[in-house]
């Protein structure tokens, strides 16, 4: 059977003819022949029919600033469609494998593997180990696996997304017209009105501008991300659940599915250096979220109620259902009878409009609405019971269940709130607040302020009124208002709607407990019964990180915490910093930094008997923990797998993996497949069982690398080079999101943000925290009497090792050295002398170990990214090299500043890497 009608090498070359058509006509034909000049002269250079790039350049010299304009706008254009069409052969390999049955990462090999069918048939190194000898694993180990897994994706709205909002929805209309184009069999004029369609789309994007004239609020980022809930997430859940359902079915009749998805956000209530996320903002976006999902109810309820019209005289709808609706009668007797003379004989039809008031009525003051989303499930579970006792089961199976899950997963929140801010912050607040009461917080050690927030969460009484904390400073009165706010939140919106705080910088027990303290002020903890916020520690400074024992092992030994952690259920989450960790020490020394403390922290709530949940602060660029997520779970420590995992979703990365239904769904499955063996395997393996030799050689590497690492940066010129060989200055000036690009606006690497950090050495083509200091590292172990043959069985047998070494090479294939010489060439020549020829060497050693070491010839694994990478390099060179000619005048006219902010976007769409 043929599923499409089309091919990724077709759409990319018919849509960039379009585009080429929409351009001659939009600006002129010399304007188009001035790109094609480029684009072939870039091309022919990679294919090495040219012997250098001074046609490039030469080409470049000669334009004016509108011609700038036209270029940026033109390549820009190009990677955008492009995009579009990668992705659509995304969607066509996912569907070809699942109707093939090959599609790896699967939830149907997973539960093959389980039940023994695909045990000694293969020779997949991620084949589940069995169970029993004949292969099968117990339905009792089975439902043990899905009680304990749980995956919690958390959207961040740090600033990594160039595109506007107005550009994406043009470009996902596009999308959805090729998908018609790609999928369903048109005539020549059906398809040549499709063709229309994209045309216009295309020339509305070129006329659309590209670059936001203002910087995004806290609330535009709240929306977006409100976006992918509201139309790609909320539906694609049931289908994950339904085709889990079906699996599992087959295999294990008796196992039920429980819930395995929960949604969180940080955006709208993320205050860690973002002055501009107010109370405000919190509950405007709490307010807006839970309008947005119930208005997703009513919708799924009447479309249900023309399912449901069922005649009330040939059923028997049980004692249940009849109790239920009896109830409801009582509860809204007018609506009651309204519902009866509609439809007097269809019993699940007056059920189904009685909810439909009860949702309405949960966002106002009149009596009736539901308390909770639980209650919702409890009368679909209702209909579903009645719908199955009269031979529905196939009705319950299609529109029900899909449903049930639904709610389930988002509740009357779409996306639980996590707060977070600087553990600063609440130190600040808590010691000018208790001031007014005679106590110096300040003049306190650690042990003291322990003792002395201890006790205060303990007694009855508040130690001072949270809600008017007297004379303090505008940070202090924001933290304290944020806490007198927090307790109105969850009377008005649920608990659940925003129980977790996290605490950046945590370095201390005080911190945690601070936090706890203020929650306590604020009516929301109250001990021993109720504790209504978890309270997140995010370590992540080698300080915090190598503390792990003292901080988590002093705080579940604190009577208070302890008290706090049973009423929160015995789980403690704990975050752990991917981005600030690999800027401090480099990937090398960080990702071995974080592996060690992850096991370290499974020591520590093993031994106190608590459970831990690890939320992965990942960006979505490799140097900041991205990659490939079903692979970074696998290669978790196996004693790390409780089952739950928490992570963040950012930037360009959301829009990749969620903005396209099928990606979406095929996202969803692979981390849950990942989950659910990585939960396997840890049952199984009590541990993860490592080579001495091994760990030893990692600990050599990640010392020498975290030394050149650090010996690079603190190199007198550092700063000043890399302001001038990358362009942070324009990053800066990016209006990607509403926090600020620094945390105090000084010109240090330490000051500066993990992003703009990361995304200025993208852009400039030398991805150096993605692979710095990884060579040096290997370099040190060999020479300190290692051998090769030992990391090549560290690569083969170790998933955390073979994984570092796996991102690395992504960065390393990202990297095009000759692009980053020339923005190296705009640095003074002492500086340039002193570090490029430095990072160039430090590449290509790492590029040399890694194909060593890996056993293959090229750097990537995956032929489609390397297909990729082949088709997108000559289009983003163009750009590269406008950009190294704008940043090296010294004066740039208005026009010239936004053709080099334009510029930026254009090589984020090309690298699909922002930072």
């Amino acid at each position: 059977m043929q599923l499409h009608n089309r091919t990724v090498r077709q759409d990319v070359r018919e849509l960039g003819a379009l585009l080429g058509d929409v351009l001659e006509e939009q600006t002129s034909t010399a304007d188009f022949e001035t790109v094609e000049e480029l684009r072939t002269a870039a091309i022919a250079y990679r294919e090495g029919s040219a012997p250098s790039r001074d046609p490039l350049h030469e080409v470049l010299d000669g334009l004016d600033p509108d011609d700038e304009t036209v270029v940026a706008r033109a390549f820009t254009s190009y990677f955008e469609l492009i995009n579009l069409a990668e992705e659509r052969e995304r969607v066509r390999a996912v569907r070809r494998a699942s109707q093939e049955g090959t599609l790896a990462d699967s939830l149907d090999k997973t539960v093959a593997d389980l039940a023994g069918e695909g045990v000694g048939d293969d020779e997949d190194a991620d084949s589940l180990p069995p169970e029993r000898e004949d292969g099968h694993v117990d339905a009792e180990v089975v439902q043990q696996l899905l009680d304990d897994t749980l995956v919690e994706p958390t959207f961040t709205a740090h600033p990594t997304e160039a595109r506007r909002k107005t550009v994406k929805a043009k470009l996902r209309s596009i999308a959805e017209h090729v998908e018609t184009l790609d999928e369903r069999r048109l005539t020549d004029r059906e398809s040549g009105h499709v063709w229309d369609a994209v045309d216009a789309e295309v020339t509305s994007l070129w006329q659309t501008p590209q670059v936001r004239n203002r910087r995004p609020e806290p609330q535009d980022e709240a929306r977006n991300v409100q976006w992918y809930l509201e139309n790609t997430l909320f539906d694609v859940v049931g289908e994950v659940y339904k085709e889990l359902e079906e699996i599992v079915a087959e295999e294990y009749p008796e196992v039920d599915v429980p819930k395995l998805f929960e949604f969180r956000s940080w955006a709208g209530s993320d205050r860690d250096g973002n002055p501009y996320v107010t109370p405000e903002v919190t509950d405007d976006t709490l307010a807006r979220q839970r309008s947005v999902v119930l208005e997703k109810y009513r919708t799924a309820l009447k479309r249900l109620s023309g399912v449901l019209s069922q005649d009330g005289e040939r059923l028997d709808v049980g004692d249940a259902f009849e109790d239920s609706l009896a109830a409801d009668r009582d509860r809204l007797p007018a609506v009651a009878e309204s519902a009866a003379e509609r439809y007097p004989d269809e019993p699940y039809r007056q059920k189904l409009k009685l909810m439909r008031e009860r949702v309405e009525r949960v966002e106002d003051v009149r009596p009736g609405g539901y308390a909770d989303h639980g209650e919702l499930i409890d009368d679909l579970e209702a209909l579903a019971s009645s719908l199955r006792g009269n031979g529905a089961g196939n009705v319950v199976d299609t529109y029900l269940s899909p449903l049930i899950r639904q709610v389930d997963t988002f509740g009357f929140a779409l996306a639980s709130l996590d707060l977070r801010d600087h553990q600063e912050n609440h130190t600040l607040a808590i010691a000018e607040a208790l001031e007014g009461e005679d106590v110096d917080y300040r003049a306190m050690d650690e042990a003291e302020r322990v003792d002395f927030l201890t006790e205060a969460i303990l007694q009855d009484e508040p130690v001072f009124d949270i809600e008017e904390p007297g004379d303090v400073s505008d940070t202090a009165g924001r933290v304290c208002e944020l806490f007198a706010n927090l307790g109105e939140w969850q009377r008005e919106y649920g608990v659940a709607a925003i129980d977790t705080y996290c605490i950046s910088m945590t370095d201390e027990p005080s911190h945690v407990l601070e936090v706890l303290f203020l929650a306590d002020q604020a009516g929301v903890v109250s001990l021993p019964e109720h504790c209504g916020i978890d309270v997140v520690p995010l370590l992540e400074t080698e300080r915090a990180l190598k503390g792990a024992r003292r901080i988590m092992g002093d705080l579940f030994e604190n009577e208070a915490y302890a008290a706090a952690l049973e009423a929160r259920n015995g789980v403690q989450e704990i975050m752990l910093g991917y981005s600030d960790s690999n800027k401090e020490n480099g990937p090398l020394a960080a990702g071995w930094d974080l592996h060690k403390n992850q096991r370290r922290l499974a020591d520590i709530c093993d031994d106190h008997d608590v459970t831990m949940r690890l939320f992965h602060g990942r960006g979505g660029s490799i140097s900041r923990g991205g990659g490939p997520m079903n692979e970074a779970m696998l290669a978790l420590p196996s004693e790390t797998v409780t089952g739950q995992i928490k992570f963040t979703e950012q930037g360009e990365a959301i829009a990749e993996k969620y903005a396209n239904p099928r990606i979406a769904e095929r996202n969803l499955e692979q981390m849950l497949d990942a989950q659910i063996r990585a939960r396997y395997r840890s049952i199984r393996e009590h541990g993860e069982s490592v080579p001495e030799e091994w760990t030893d050689a990692m600990e050599t590497m990640a010392e020498a690398a975290r030394s050149e690492y650090r010996d690079l940066l603190n190199t007198e010129g550092f700063v000043p080079y890399f302001e001038q060989a990358t362009p942070i200055t324009v990053i800066e000036d990016l209006n990607l999101g509403s926090r600020p690009a620094s945390r105090s606006g000084e010109r240090t690497v330490e000051d500066l943000r993990a992003i703009p950090w990361v995304f200025s050495w993208t852009q400039s083509r030398c991805i150096l925290p993605g692979w710095y200091s990884l060579a040096s590292g290997m370099e040190a172990y060999l020479d300190g009497g290692g051998d090769e043959e030992t990391l090549k069985e560290m690569y083969e047998g170790w998933p955390f090792f073979r994984t570092t070494l796996d991102n690395a090479a992504l960065s390393l294939a990202r990297t095009e050295m000759e692009i980053a010489e020339e923005y190296a060439a705009l640095a003074p020549e002492e500086l340039r002398e002193r570090f490029f020829p430095r990072i160039r060497d430090e590449y290509e050693t790492a590029v040399e170990r890694v194909l060593s070491v890996s056993g293959r010839r090229r750097l990537l694994k995956r032929e489609w990214l390397g297909e990729s990478l082949r088709r997108r390099n000559p289009y983003v060179d163009p750009l590269n090299l406008l950009q190294t000619h704008l940043l090296g005048q010294t004066h740039r006219t208005p026009e010239e500043e936004r053709t080099l902010r334009l510029t930026v976007k254009g090589i984020a769409a090309g690298m699909k890497n922002t930072g």
